[in-house]
């Protein structure tokens, strides 16, 4: 774990890097060609990290010191790493069976039969004359499925998915407008079926189609989910082993297999498969996700970077950022250790990103020119799945420019036009954006972010962070409704609820 004596010899490290420019570290031919991996479709170079090999041998010690093989092993096969509520973490089971534990080999058998009952239905619903569904979710049950039919989703698909995840009525008023509803099906998902948005938008929708004879659901409450109408050959499961934001390969990504169809949803596990091997069984110095895990705590822990940027130059990526939030922000998000114990160092950066080229003409300034440095991941697709050739070539002069200038800079005698440089990146390349190395980046930065937590001495994958909000939300409910206001006790809000009373 990262001890008091480790982060000071660390801090110690970045200390001794600071006069040695970015770009003269990364002048070297040989690190330039060496500092990267390859993992099936995935293409990693970190020459850009602003560190050196001394620095890299401090980090991989903390890992070997950690013992970070035997901390993915005991995820792996089932053994109970979510402690503060009691769980096993096998979304992996999901996808692959490199789990050698009972309740790993148990999850398998689950996760098989639940995929092919997925294929059932999907088979029924092809035989209808069903066009549209709606995927009613939120956070986990919304971001994974909603990232693949942005990266993945086909012009000649069966269905076409939309989304409704916001309780804000006018996404669900925007997304019915243009369906109609004797050709729609719904499909709820909820673990507990007990969450107030999905509930509500799920309501909505049950009303628009006219009754709940083509709601589909996503749940482990089969109780609750009949009680909203939907019989229980037509609800897939949900486990307590798999959380929310590691959920997109189980059926909460039914409506992404109905579009995309069974032969992509498989490839998209078999990549995400692919890297569970390639972690459970590669030493920390050539396994991509502990590497990828020990730069964000570098930057962050040694180099004291607050925040992370990703960058894809691929628009059928942009809902990418949005998803690693939730992977890492509330995965990471927390300051208190595994065992209750506060953590003396820091966790999470903010999370944050886009797509080039558009990106360049937003925020790129601050990251040029601003008082801040922060790390960056660029990701690139080598093969487009269009035509256009000389558009793709100036997408990719983009990304590789983007990434030397920012390291690089560039001097001036007019400190208008002075470009400091120094910023540290990574660079991931995919062959193509095939739903293969689709699974394998998303599987790289769940383990990536495991690691990071064990590193840390956090538990990744719980989330109370979220309770507390929805807990006071539901107690203002009635006095927004116009009824009672007991359970208002805060002056503020008692303040703007007349105001938002006064109509």
């Amino acid at each position: 774990m990262l001890s008091p004596e480790r982060l000071q010899r660390l801090q110690q490290q970045a200390d001794r890097l600071r006069t040695r420019p970015l770009r003269e570290l990364c002048a070297d031919a040989a690190r330039a060609r060496d500092w990267s991996l390859e993992v099936g479709p995935l293409y990693l170079n970190y020459a850009r990290q602003h560190l050196d090999e001394v620095a890299l041998g401090e980090l991989l010690s903390l890992a070997e010191a950690s013992d970070v093989g035997t901390a993915l092993k005991r995820q792996f096969d089932g053994e109970i790493v979510n402690v503060s509520e009691g769980r096993a973490v096998l979304h992996t089971a999901l996808r692959s069976d490199v789990g050698e534990g009972a309740s790993a080999r148990a999850a398998r058998s689950q996760a098989i039969d639940a995929q092919a009952r997925m294929r059932e239905l999907a088979t029924d619903l092809a035989a209808s004359d069903i066009s549209d569904i709606v995927h009613v979710g939120i956070g986990g049950s919304d971001l994974g499925p909603r990232l693949l039919m942005d990266a993945l989703q086909r012009p000649d698909a069966r269905f076409r998915v939309h989304f409704i995840a916001n309780v804000d009525a006018h996404e669900a008023q925007r997304v019915l407008a243009g369906l109609d509803p004797a050709h729609t099906a719904g499909v709820l998902v909820s673990k507990s079926f007990g969450t107030r948005e999905t509930l509500l938008n799920g309501a909505l929708l049950r009303d628009w189609l006219g009754d709940a004879s083509r709601l589909y659901a996503v749940s482990a409450n089969l109780d609750r989910v009949a009680d909203f109408g939907i019989p229980a050959d037509r609800v897939l499961p949900m486990w307590d082993w798999v959380g929310g934001r590691f959920s997109l390969w189980s059926a909460v990504g039914f409506s992404a297999l109905l579009a995309l169809g069974e032969e992509a949803f498989d490839q998209l596990l078999a990549g995400a498969a692919l890297m569970d091997r390639h972690v459970v069984s590669t030493e920390n110095s050539a396994n991509m996700a502990v590497l990828h895990a020990l730069f964000a705590l570098w930057n962050r822990n040694a180099r004291g970077m607050a925040s992370e940027s990703v960058i894809a130059y691929d628009q059928r990526l942009l809902q990418l950022p949005a998803y690693l939030q939730q992977l890492r922000m509330e995965s990471l998000g927390k300051s208190v250790g595994s065992a209750g114990q506060s953590l003396l160092h820091a966790t999470a950066p903010a999370t944050w990103g886009g797509v080039g080229s558009s990106t360049q003409h937003s925020f790129f300034q601050a990251l040029h020119q601003g008082s801040e440095r922060l790390p960056l991941e660029f990701i690139g697709v080598r093969r487009p799945d269009h035509s256009h050739r000389t558009q793709h070539a100036t997408l990719l002069a983009n990304l590789l420019a983007q990434a030397e200038a920012l390291a690089n800079g560039q001097d001036s005698d007019d400190p208008q036009r002075r470009y400091p440089g120094g910023t540290p990146s990574s660079m991931l390349l995919l062959d193509q954006l095939t739903p293969e190395a689709l699974g394998a980046l998303l599987a790289l930065y769940e383990h990536s972010t495991s690691v990071l937590g064990h590193l840390w001495g956090l538990n990744a994958f719980d989330q109370w962070g979220v309770e507390l909000g929805k807990k006071v939300a539901t107690r203002l409910e009635p006095a927004l409704r116009g009824e009672s206001m007991a359970g208002v006790d805060d002056a503020v809000t008692s303040s703007l609820l007349e105001r938002i009373r006064c109509d």
